[in-house]
């Protein structure tokens, strides 16, 4: 199993676990590391690396960031520098956390870094945007029910 660590600033990291745990379950193999202010990034790089060695069953796994370029992002990335079994994606989401935790073990870090961004951009729309697609559907169906007469 993919071990996963998630990170971000204030309490993004514990808030995304713990809705992701209200929603699928406890997860095994995944903690999250919040950057909390007054934490330095010192503190949060070491704490990053004491969760990856924790959460990784040799397979390697999966940071979860909250800011492309943020402390988080980049102490994670350069502990998946050092360690390239690790893959880091950045932008998490609830849509891609849900989604990916339920698929993580069929699959190594490549695999799910790349399936990650798709369901990434899955959970990305709004209301209107749902509602003409709902829309186009119900054309096309009633447009598929004539009989050209």
């Amino acid at each position: 199993m993919l071990g996963i660590v998630i990170t971000g600033h204030g309490l993004f990291a514990s808030g995304l676990l713990q809705a992701v745990v209200q929603i699928i379950g406890k997860q095994s193999s995944c903690i999250a590391i919040d950057f909390p202010d007054g934490m330095t990034t010192e503190q949060l790089s070491q704490e990053l690396y004491t969760a990856r060695e924790a959460c990784d069953s040799g397979k390697g796994g999966i940071f979860l960031t909250d800011l492309l370029g943020g402390s988080p992002f980049r102490q994670a990335a350069q502990l998946a520098l050092i360690h390239p079994q690790w893959q880091v994606i950045t932008g998490t989401n609830m849509q891609l956390a849900v989604e990916m935790m339920m698929v993580r073990d069929e699959m190594n870090a490549v695999e799910f870094r790349d399936m990650a961004l798709e369901c990434g951009h899955r959970g990305l729309t709004s209301l209107w945007h749902q509602q003409q697609q709902q829309q186009q559907v119900k054309q096309q169906v009633l447009s598929d029910d004539t009989d050209g007469i």
